[in-house]
């Protein structure tokens, strides 16, 4: 487990906000080399194939690389950064926070308002995102020779380790996915295969899943499986919405996901003794599966999701168990297609 554990925290080391990925995608990149034929395409998707390239079945396996951030829109001159989210940022998380700026160099910052006396003062309840800057602690002719607009910011925490086998932080959303895809890949290396595997790191699924519908485009394969995170249980969320962390993989039910796909999945869960869930939706999962299902004339797509608790902070949290259970399902799963058909 300690190999994975490393694992997670090198991908989630890497720079990787929606749309400028490449830093996570060089690296994982490399993880994915020593078990398959690896590129990196125009928008920055990972691909790995491997098994017969005339097997009649293909299956794609897809996660996510980008992470949520922010986006600098201008400097003052004093060397504030304005900026405007990049994904699903919740500006309550916000002030107080470290930051890492990506400019010419790694600028590490914090996030701050106006003094919240000063803020009533001024008759502000409550501040939005457009209150708050980036302050590098430089001057402002240093910090614009070093950032420009357009530049991302990282949410940054430092990694940790807790009991068991948990871990937190900035970036498991969806790193433990690709993590899973890297391990489940190890795992069918050497392995004689009856389907064709591509497994899709994909970018800018935080901004709409761009990435995934050009990969799954490219791919035509005729199956996938999405791996992505969902809620784990935590103060505040309902727990018939909820994985649990250690609970093992959440297989999702709903009407863009193929029905039989997803009972075979959890069957298969069943016959190897992997602790699991089910995870039922009624419309959209707001996942890649939504994209990669239409992606041609459709594929018969599954979703996987890892439970994870504070989604979408830097604080996030895993328990690594999970990972490696959704490794083993996924290589389970692909080990029997074609075999039968």
């Amino acid at each position: 487990m300690q190999k994975l554990k490393d694992l997670l925290f090198r991908l989630c080391a890497a720079p990787g906000v929606s749309g400028a990925e490449h830093s996570a995608a060089e690296l994982a990149a490399a993880e994915l080399a020593p078990f398959g034929q690896v590129k990196i395409d125009s928008l920055g998707n990972v691909t790995a194939c491997f098994g017969p390239e005339d097997a009649e079945e293909h299956v794609l396996l897809d996660a996510h690389l980008d992470q949520i951030g922010l986006t600098v829109s201008s400097i003052d001159e004093n060397g504030f950064l304005s900026v405007k989210n990049c994904g699903g940022v919740d500006a309550r998380i916000l002030p107080g926070a470290p930051v890492v700026v990506c400019g010419k160099e790694k600028i590490p910052g914090s996030l701050t308002y106006a003094p919240q006396h000063l803020a009533e003062e001024a008759g502000k309840k409550a501040q939005k995102l457009e209150d708050l800057r980036v302050d590098p602690g430089l001057d402002g002719e240093t910090v614009r020779s070093l950032v420009a607009p357009g530049d991302r910011v990282l949410l940054w925490s430092r990694p940790v380790s807790l009991l068991g086998n948990r871990l937190s932080c900035a970036a498991l959303d969806d790193r433990c996915g690709a993590a899973a895809l890297i391990r489940c890949a190890e795992l069918l290396h050497g392995e004689p295969l009856a389907c064709r595997v591509t497994i899709l790191l994909s970018t800018m699924e935080e901004i709409g899943g761009q990435g995934a519908r050009v990969g799954a485009y490219a791919a035509r394969a005729t199956q996938a499986i999405a791996v992505d995170v969902s809620f784990a249980s935590q103060p505040g969320v309902p727990e018939e919405n909820c994985g649990t962390l250690g609970g093992g993989p959440m297989i999702g039910l709903a009407p863009i996901l193929n029905h039989t796909m997803s009972r075979r999945l959890l069957s298969l869960a069943e016959e190897l003794g992997l602790p699991h869930t089910t995870e039922v939706m009624g419309g959209r999962t707001s996942t890649d599966s939504d994209e990669i299902a239409i992606a041609r004339g459709g594929v018969r797509t599954a979703l996987v999701s890892i439970p994870l608790r504070y989604m979408h902070t830097a604080v996030e949290t895993i328990d690594a168990a999970d990972v490696e259970h959704t490794a083993q399902l996924l290589a389970a799963y692909v080990k029997e297609v074609g075999v039968h058909d």
